[in-house]
């Protein structure tokens, strides 16, 4: 496996981390629908977060979050949708993200609550 490939996985299991420390119950990760991978579904009280993860070593040439391509977030969005119909769900469902950047061995996350809106 790549270094890069080993560094997203890292990513994704310090986001887990994250998300359990801050009162959210993990309820998928990969969940796969069609062309659409979410990493992570997670639910806090009544909302349920579709969360992207973003892993990087470097922040020089552009900001993390702003790699999500506006086709990246419709096959998110779709994702979600079967989501919610597979598991009849009634809830808010809110887009996030998290950032991490590694600097060394220092990483410095950042969540950022409905990154982004579906209309």
């Amino acid at each position: 496996m790549g270094k890069h490939n080993e560094f997203g996985k890292e990513g994704e299991k310090i986001a887990h981390d994250f998300l359990e420390k801050n009162g959210y119950e993990i309820k998928c990760k990969n969940y796969r629908y069609l062309k659409s991978e979410i990493d992570v579904i997670a639910q806090k009280d009544d909302i349920l977060a579709v969360v992207e993860v973003r892993a990087r070593s470097n922040d020089q040439i552009i900001a993390i979050a702003d790699t999500i391509t506006k086709k990246k977030i419709q096959l998110l969005v779709m994702g979600a949708n079967q989501y919610v119909i597979e598991n009849d769900l009634d809830m808010e469902v809110r887009f996030d993200v998290i950032t991490i950047l590694k600097n060394k061995k220092i990483f410095k996350i950042e969540h950022i609550e409905s990154a982004f809106y579906h209309f």
